[in-house]
């Protein structure tokens, strides 16, 4: 394990010049091209005309089926009928000229009966008097000739025949007859029913059988058609219906022909169209892909060169991401292949959260849900069924919500330590999410395929869960990371160094619970690892357990063995616990951020006590003899265990502790320390320091509050009465 690490640590140290970052990028998108390679690369096939076709052949593309198109529009232009319109001007027409006839037979009737005049003008005008074939004559020479053609010698008598009031009479019932059967639509053939039905009307007049057959006779002639084809009028709803037509497409993926199945001249043709008749070969889709590809990689390499700060984690980072996205893309490619040898939806089974959640725990959550969505897009193009062009967006969406759902799941509160119970809730989300992808489909599917797939989706997340418990060790060892489920391995009480604290130094572990207490609250509230703080101070006495009794914690009932001995020898004791501590540590392959914690948690300051004493034998003695050789504090998480450290044993040595005691005491040991240059080499901020000293008091403040003060007996050894 000490060579792979040596070896990343190499590539870690060649990643830090520009030209190899972007060969890795290079190597990483070359390796997901030669993955993808097959998926985008146009099928050829071998068909014959009136042959069974050898396989299932799919549509890589969506294309239209022109043939099948115009067929479809001849076949609608069909189906339009013939328009016919309304001459609503032949109502207005007819209604005028038997107004016209009758108003003429009237004027005739005035100008040739004299028998309402009066007797004076009788006598005058009897010579007017006229025949009824001279009134007839009178009466064609007001109408028209072509008028004349059309009406018969009885209509003409019978119109001078009557008198004025039969003709009003005549001329309002014709007109309303002609006006009701003329406004509403005759063709060609009904125009003889229209006739019958204009008689019909006039049958209930109350004049002299001769008026009325000629008021039948002129409504039978104003009945004619009056709707007629209208060519433009057809054209344009013709013209419409054929717009209407949406276009006949071979889909993407659709089944063109069926293995066995004849390919007769209409599957020729749409093979034709899809283009696996095509004997040309097309660059696009390698270019396509290649475009997608660089796309994506040009994106993280900018995301990975100005959006991460810290250079120390930068290739670090980088190279897990790299590593466990390989990782992710080849088991995706195994899966796929084997689903397409056994020809079903082994996809499923994918455990695309692994990713995730190796990301989440190693790294970061930015960089987990980046890796997921990356491989949720290539999974699309993956997991295409072997149809080149062909996207499976379906699965696609199914690793990227799996992948998140686990992430989500994994930032709840004591979830990175119980992977696997996050990938038994992943599984029954993941269940769920394929039944509602198959129910949104609306696929006909028989009871044991359902149970194939949400078998599937469960194995996939466990198989998750299984995996990355199974990767974590790797990549820790190899990549010297401490993730959060090492860190809660070694705060098991039963370690053997924790054991060994507790046996030999009962009050030195004391002492480190309640600083990993006061350490861990103070971390989390400037936003630093608490997880690391506490288990760090659990061992960060470690070194005192090889000469335990010469601290003051672990001096209970016995004389203190400093008294006896010389300030130079009670501080080599005193110094030795921190490195003593680093050297256990690294012996027993303890993580270096732990180690770091145990020789750097004192940094530089001074043996106070024990250089005074010092002083005070011999005033030349120099300050630097008496202080811890550091070095000083590297990360905010040490600057605060130390912190802890110091006010923990020196609140632990005041007699009565009250807030505003503890308060003073905190602030003068963290100005102390300020004014010492502990935090020169530590990023901790004025403010982050305000913000530890203000939950160090409220921490303090509950473990030694005021206590209410029991009576004592009233003689030592009393007995108490029952």
């Amino acid at each position: 394990m000490n060579r792979i690490q040596k070896f990343f640590t190499k590539i870690k140290e060649l990643l830090v010049h520009r030209f190899f970052q972007v060969l890795l990028f290079i190597i990483l998108g070359l390796f997901t091209y030669g993955l993808m390679f097959s998926n985008v690369k146009p099928e050829k096939v071998e068909v014959e005309l009136f042959k069974p076709s050898e396989q299932t052949i799919r549509s890589t593309k969506t294309v239209e089926d022109t043939y099948k198109t115009e067929q479809e529009k001849e076949e609608i232009s069909k189906q339009v009928a013939d328009v016919y319109s309304l001459k609503k001007e032949y109502v207005k027409n007819k209604v005028d000229l038997i107004s016209s006839i009758f108003d003429s037979a009237i004027e005739v009737n005035k100008e040739t009966n004299p028998d309402k005049e009066h007797d004076d003008d009788k006598e005058n005008k009897k010579g007017t008097i006229k025949t009824d074939a001279q009134k007839v004559s009178i009466l064609k020479e007001k109408l028209t000739d072509e008028v004349n053609k059309n009406i018969e010698e009885s209509v003409f008598l019978a119109l001078v025949q009557a008198d004025e009031d039969e003709l009003k009479i005549a001329k309002d019932s014709t007109i309303t007859a002609v006006n009701n059967v003329m406004s509403s639509r005759i063709a060609a053939s009904d125009v003889e029913n229209a006739k019958k039905k204009v008689v019909e009307e006039l049958g209930y007049m109350s004049i002299n059988s001769d008026m009325k057959k000629a008021s039948n006779s002129l409504a039978r002639t104003a009945i004619i058609q009056n709707v007629f084809f209208d060519k433009d009028k057809t054209e344009e709803q013709r013209r419409k219906a054929v717009e209407s037509v949406e276009p006949i497409r071979i889909l993407q993926g659709q089944i063109i022909v069926e293995e066995n199945q004849l390919v007769d001249r209409d599957v020729y043709r749409q093979l034709e169209l899809a283009g696996f008749l095509n004997t040309e070969s097309t660059i696009y889709p390698y270019i396509g892909l290649l475009l997608f590809i660089f796309l994506t990689f040009a994106a993280f390499y900018y995301f990975f060169t100005f959006s991460i700060s810290k250079k120390d984690n930068k290739y670090n980072q980088l190279l897990i991401f790299s590593l466990v996205f390989i990782l992710s893309m080849a088991t995706m490619k195994t899966v796929s292949i084997l689903a397409d040898l056994k020809n079903s939806n082994l996809e499923y089974i994918f455990p695309g959260a692994m990713a995730a959640m190796l990301i989440k725990i190693l790294l970061n959550d930015k960089l987990a849900v980046a890796m997921i969505i990356l491989l949720g897009s290539y999974g699309t193009i993956i997991f295409n069924g072997d149809t080149p062009g062909n996207l499976d967006f379906s699965m696609g969406l199914y690793i990227i919500f799996g992948g998140l759902t686990a992430i989500i799941i994994l930032s709840r509160p004591n979830f990175k330590s119980k992977v696997l119970v996050a990938g038994l809730l992943l599984s029954l989300i993941n269940m769920a999410f394929v039944m509602s992808l198959i129910f949104i489909m609306d696929g006909h599917y028989t009871r044991m395929e359902y149970l194939y797939y949400a078998a599937a989706a469960m194995g996939s997340g466990v198989g998750s869960a299984i995996l990355t418990m199974g990767l974590l060790p790797f990549f820790e060892a190899g990549f010297g990371i401490l993730s959060s489920i090492k860190l809660i391995e070694l705060a098991n009480p039963n370690h053997p160094l924790l054991r060994k604290i507790l046996i030999e130094a009962p009050g030195t572990y004391h002492h480190s619970v309640m600083v990993a207490n006061l350490a861990e609250s103070a971390c989390e509230a400037i936003g630093s690892n608490g997880l690391l703080a506490r288990v760090g101070s659990y061992y960060h006495d470690i070194g005192k357990t090889k000469r335990p009794q010469y601290f003051i914690e672990n001096q209970m009932n016995v004389e203190n063995p400093h008294d006896r001995l010389q300030p130079e020898t009670s501080r080599d004791i005193i110094i030795a616990h921190a490195v003593d501590g680093g050297e256990m540590l690294r012996s027993h392959k303890f993580p270096k951020e732990i180690v770091d914690i145990a020789e750097q948690h004192h940094g530089t300051t001074l043996l106070k006590y024990f250089y005074h004493k010092a002083k005070k034998q011999d005033d030349a003695t120099l300050e630097s003899a008496y202080r811890y050789p550091g070095p000083r504090a590297k990360m905010k998480e040490v600057a605060v265990i130390g912190i802890a450290d110091s006010v923990e044993a020196a609140v632990r040595s005041m007699q009565h502790p009250t807030p505003e005691k503890i308060e003073e005491l905190v602030s003068f040991i963290i100005q102390d320390r300020i004014q010492d240059g502990q935090f020169d080499e530590c990023d901790i901020t004025m403010r982050e320091l305000s913000v530890v000293k203000h939950s160090l008091c409220e921490s303090l403040n509950g473990i030694f509050h005021s206590r209410i003060e029991y009576p004592e007996p009233d003689k030592l050894g009393q007995k108490v009465k029952k």
